[in-house]
C-alpha cells in the first residue's frame, strides 16, 4: 500500500476496510498515466476503484485550471448518487476537491458557472459529453483534463450512444493528450473489445484489471404449486407466491422486461396486498417527481418492494435490497447478473434470486439463465460501430465548437474503435451531406449547414445552427410521448367539467389516439378513466374496479440472446438436463416426444398438419421474436410464390408457425415444396430487398435516422414539431431520395439501422447456415405439444401489445387437450 496515502489507509482502516487489491492496482495504473478496464462483481468497490487515482492525486494542495476528472454514466438518477457517495469519503477525509454534476436537468446559470470556475470531478452523461465538445470553450475547459471515467461500460456501446461518445472521446484526446480512459464494468463478454474500444486507434489495448470473484449467486427458479401455462407472458399464476417471497425479505425489487408487464404486476401485488405492504412502481415513463420519490424511499429503506425495468438495471446502490425477482424470462445471462447484482451489493454475501417463468417454454430459458450464471457465462453485446447518422451529428458538433480542415478531422474520427475501418469516401460523403444535404438536397438551402473558406476551413453556414443542434443532439428517438394529468371533474349548472390536474407521467401519443371516451387504462399502478384531451396532453380520473385496457410501449423489450438460444436447444435434446427442470414441464417435454418429435441441439424440427380446414407449419428456431418476424416475411412470400397460398404468420420468442389454404404436409411429401430450398441461405437476397421495398420498415429506420442527422429538427427556437409532423417530413425525404438519390448516405444508414436492429438480418443468416441439412421434418395428423404456445399466439386477444392470458383459458384448455389425445 506503499502509493496510498496514511489519510486513505487511516479512512479505510475507521470504515473496518482493506483496500482491495484491484483498487491498488488501479491506483498504480492511475498514477502512471495509465488507462485500464476494471472487471469487477457489483459490491466489489468498482466505483472507487476508478476514481481513488484522482482523489490521491488531488489530496495535496492544487489550483483549478479546469476540469481534471470526467465521469460518465448512462444515467442521470446514477450520476446525481455517484455524486452523493463521492463525496462522503471527500468530506470524511477533508480532502480538498471540488465535485459537481451537469446533466440535462442542471439550470443554465450553474452549466454557465462550471464554464468559468470548473469543478475538479464533473459528474455527467454521454449527451452532455457531446454537448461539452460541442461548446467554442472546450479547449479552454479541458485543457487540464487528467482522467476519464466510463461507468457501465458495457450499457453504453452496444448503442448509438456509446457510437457518438466514442467520437467525443476521441475529440478529447485532442483537447488533452495526456489524458487516461478508465472503463468500469462488472458484466462484460468480449473484454478485449472494451480494452480496444478504450485506446486510441493504433495504440495497444488498455489493461485489464479483474476484481476479486465475489460469492456465487444464489438463483433459484420457482417450483409452483399451481399449475405453469403453457402460454402467456403475465406469470399471474404465481401472484400468491410472489407475495409471500416479498412478506419475508426485507425489500424486494421485482424486474421485468416491459413497462406495461412493470403496470400489470404492480396491479397484481395490490390486488393480493392484503398486508397494505409499500410496494411502489419504477419505469421511464413515470413522471420524474414521482421515480426520484420511489428512489428516495429506496434509500431510506421504507418500501418492502419496487416493481420495476431496466430503469433500476445498473449500479445505483438503492438501501438494504435482499431478494431480488425477475418475472418473465431474462433474456440474456449478463443482464440476469447485472440485474442480480442489485441485492445485497456486497462482494462476500450471496446475491438472492428468484426467477418467475411465465410460460413453460420460459422455464426451459431460465433453466438456461441460471446455468449460465453459476458459470458466470456473459453474453453482453459486442460495441456498435460505424454509424453514419451519428457521424453525421458529430461533424456538425465540430463546427459548432469551431472552424476545422476535413484531414485533420477525418483522423480524429479514424482514431476512435467505432470507425477505425472508416473509409475516406463515406467520410466524404458524410461531410457533404452535413454542408449540402446531398445532391438531391443541394438546391435547398434549409439543409446547407457548413461553408467552406478560401483556406480549406469548414466552418457553420449560420451562428443560428449551434442553438438549433444542441435543442435537437442525441441519438435516442422515442415516440412521441404526451404528458397524462389526473384531472377533476366539477358539475356545474348540471354540466359534467374536466380540470386538468398534476401531471403522473406521459404515454405514446399512439396509445393515446386510440382510447375513446370513458376508456380505461392501467397507468402508475391506478386504473384510470380517459377524459379526452386538452392543449396540455390527455386528461383522466380514477376509476378502481373498472377492468383496464394495458398501455403498450416501444421500448424495453429485448430479444433472447443467441447465447442462451444455444442452452435451451441443448436442454431439450439432452434428457439428462431434465432433471433440472420442474415435473410439469418435464411431462410437456415427454409428451412432445411421444406425440411428435425432439429435435438434436444443432437441428431445427419442422411440423405440418393439419387444424380447423387449415394447414399448418411449425418450425422452432429459437433464435428471437425479431428475427422469426423476418423469417416469417419471408417464408410467406416463398410460400405464396409455389402456391401454398399462405394466410398469415405469427412469431414468438422460440417458435414461428405459419398457416395455410394448400396442405403443407401433402405439397413436402410429393416435392412441392422443398423444405431445405424454403430455408435456404438466398431468401435473404431478393426476396429480402422485395420485402423491404414494400414495407415501411425503411421509412420507420430512415425516420429515426433522419433526426439523429439532423436532417429533420424536433424542435427549433420557438417550435416544436409533433412526431406525425417529422413522419410526413421524412416520408416525403425518403420517397425524393429512393427516386434521385438511391445511394444517399442517410439510406444507407436506415438500411444498416433495419438490418441490424429491426429485423436482424446477421442473426437470422447464421441459423440458416446452422440449419442447412439438419431440417427434421415431422407430418402430424394434429397440433403437437410443443405447438401449442405459439397456435395460442395466434388467437391471442391483444390489449395494446400484452395479452390477457384470462381470454384464452378456454382456447388453452382446447389446444391442450387435443396435443394431449392418445388416440
Amino acid at each position: 500500500m506503499s502509493r496510498l496515502p496514511q489519510k486513505f489507509t487511516d479512512w479505510f482502516a475507521s470504515k473496518g476496510w482493506q483496500a482491495r487489491p484491484h483498487q491498488l492496482e488501479m491506483l498504480e495504473l492511475g498514477l502512471e498515466g495509465e488507462s485500464a478496464l476494471l472487471i469487477s462483481p457489483t459490491g466489489g468497490g468498482k466505483t472507487l476503484a476508478g476514481f481513488l487515482p484522482t482523489l490521491v492525486d488531488l489530496a495535496g494542495p492544487h489550483e483549478t485550471h479546469g476540469i481534471h476528472t470526467l465521469y460518465i454514466s448512462p444515467l442521470k438518477a446514477l450520476a446525481v448518487d455517484i455524486a452523493r457517495n463521492l463525496e462522503a469519503p471527500v468530506d470524511e477525509m477533508a480532502l480538498p476537491i471540488s465535485i459537481e454534476t451537469r446533466t440535462g436537468d442542471t439550470s443554465h446559470a450553474k452549466r454557465k458557472r462550471q464554464r468559468e470556475k470548473p469543478p475538479d470531478i464533473l459528474i455527467t452523461t454521454p449527451e452532455q459529453v457531446t454537448l461539452l465538445i460541442a461548446d467554442p470553450h472546450a479547449a479552454h475547459l479541458l485543457r487540464s483534463l487528467k482522467c476519464v471515467i466510463i461507468d457501465e461500460l458495457h450499457s453504453i456501446v452496444a448503442q448509438k450512444r456509446g457510437v457518438l461518445l466514442s467520437l467525443a472521446l476521441a475529440r478529447l484526446r485532442t483537447h488533452a493528450p495526456a489524458a487516461r480512459f478508465t472503463g468500469l464494468s462488472a458484466t462484460v463478454a468480449d473484454p478485449d473489445a472494451l480494452r480496444a474500444w478504450l485506446a486510441k486507434v493504433g495504440t495497444p489495448p488498455v489493461p485489464l484489471v479483474l476484481g476479486k470473484a465475489g460469492a456465487p449467486p444464489s438463483i433459484k427458479i420457482l417450483d409452483s404449486v399451481e399449475r405453469v401455462p403453457w402460454s402467456g407472458h403475465s406469470a399471474r399464476y404465481a401472484i400468491p407466491e410472489v407475495y409471500e417471497d416479498i412478506k419475508r425479505a426485507n425489500m424486494t425489487l421485482l424486474f421485468v422486461n416491459t413497462r406495461s408487464q412493470a403496470e400489470l404486476l404492480f396491479q397484481e401485488l395490490w390486488n393480493a396486498n392484503e398486508d397494505h405492504l409499500p410496494i411502489a412502481l419504477h419505469h421511464g415513463s413515470l413522471d420524474v417527481n414521482q421515480r426520484r420519490k420511489v428512489e428516495a424511499a429506496m434509500a431510506a429503506g421504507t418500501l418492502k418492494a419496487v416493481v420495476c425495468t431496466s430503469t433500476l438495471d445498473l449500479g445505483i446502490d438503492w438501501g438494504d435490497v435482499d431478494l431480488v425477482v425477475h418475472v418473465g424470462a431474462p433474456k440474456g445471462s449478463s443482464r440476469l447478473l447485472q440485474r442480480i447484482g442489485r441485492a445485497n451489493h456486497r462482494l462476500d454475501e450471496s446475491s438472492n434470486a428468484l426467477l418467475v417463468p411465465s410460460n413453460r417454454f420460459e422455464v426451459l430459458e431460465c433453466t438456461a439463465a441460471k446455468q449460465a450464471a453459476a458459470e458466470n457465462a456473459q453474453d453482453s453485446e459486442y460495441p456498435m460501430t460505424r454509424k453514419l447518422d451519428v457521424l453525421a451529428q458529430h461533424i456538425l458538433a465540430c463546427a459548432c465548437a469551431g472552424p476545422f480542415l476535413a484531414d485533420g478531422l477525418f483522423a480524429e474520427v479514424k482514431s476512435a474503435f467505432t470507425y477505425r475501418t472508416l473509409k475516406r469516401e463515406r467520410f466524404d460523403q458524410a461531410l457533404d451531406y452535413v454542408a449540402t444535404g446531398g445532391y438531391a438536397l443541394k438546391s435547398y438551402e434549409r439543409y446547407a449547414k457548413l461553408k467552406q473558406d478560401a483556406q480549406g476551413m469548414w466552418r457553420l453556414a449560420h451562428p443560428q445552427l449551434a442553438l438549433r443542434y444542441k435543442m435537437n443532439m442525441g441519438t435516442i428517438v422515442a415516440n412521441e410521448m404526451m404528458k397524462v394529468r389526473l384531472a377533476s371533474i366539477r358539475v356545474k349548472l348540471g354540466k359534467r367539467m374536466v380540470m386538468g390536474g398534476r401531471v403522473i407521467g406521459e404515454l405514446e401519443e399512439y396509445f393515446l389516439s386510440q382510447l375513446a371516451y370513458g376508456d380505461t387504462f392501467l397507468f402508475g399502478g391506478e386504473v384510470l378513466r380517459f377524459e379526452g384531451m386538452d392543449e396540455f396532453g390527455a386528461l383522466a380520473t380514477r376509476a378502481p374496479g373498472k377492468e383496464p385496457r394495458i398501455p403498450s410501449y416501444a421500448g424495453g423489450k429485448f430479444p433472447l440472446s443467441t447465447y442462451l438460444a444455444e442452452r435451451v436447444r441443448e436442454i431439450i435434446a439432452n434428457k439428462q438436463q431434465w432433471q433440472f427442470l420442474p415435473p410439469q414441464v418435464r411431462d410437456w417435454l415427454s409428451l412432445q416426444s411421444w406425440a411428435s418429435v425432439l429435435p438434436r441441439a444443432d437441428q431445427m424440427l419442422v411440423e405440418t398438419f393439419p387444424r380447423a380446414e387449415k394447414h399448418y407449419m411449425v418450425c422452432y428456431p429459437f433464435e428471437g421474436r425479431l428475427a422469426q418476424q423476418t423469417l416469417g416475411m419471408l417464408l410467406t412470400r416463398r410460400l405464396e410464390r409455389w402456391g401454398a397460398k399462405p394466410l398469415g404468420f405469427v412469431a414468438s420468442e422460440y417458435a414461428l408457425v405459419v398457416w395455410c389454404v394448400s396442405d403443407l404436409s401433402a405439397m413436402i411429401a410429393t416435392g412441392r415444396i422443398s423444405l431445405a430450398k424454403l430455408f435456404d441461405e438466398d431468401m435473404l437476397g431478393d426476396d429480402l430487398e422485395a420485402w423491404l421495398a414494400e414495407s415501411n420498415m425503411m421509412k420507420s429506420a430512415f425516420r429515426n435516422c433522419a433526426i439523429i442527422a439532423g436532417l429533420v429538427e424536433r424542435n427549433f427556437p420557438g417550435k416544436e414539431k409533433t412526431a406525425r409532423q417529422v413522419t410526413v417530413n421524412t416520408d416525403l425525404i425518403f420517397d425524393a431520395l429512393r427516386s434521385h438519390q438511391p445511394d444517399h448516405i442517410l439510406l444507407r444508414a436506415a438500411w444498416e439501422d433495419a438490418a441490424d436492429g429491426l429485423i436482424s438480418v446477421e442473426r437470422l443468416g447464421a441459423m440458416l447456415k446452422r440449419i442447412k441439412g439438419h431440417i427434421l421434418h415431422q407430418a402430424l395428423d394434429r397440433v403437437s405439444p410443443l405447438a401449442v404456445p405459439v397456435l395460442l399466439e395466434i388467437g391471442r386477444v391483444t390489449v395494446q401489445g400484452e395479452a390477457d392470458d384470462s381470454l384464452l383459458a378456454e382456447a388453452e384448455a382446447d389446444l391442450e387437450r387435443e396435443a394431449s389425445r392418445l388416440a
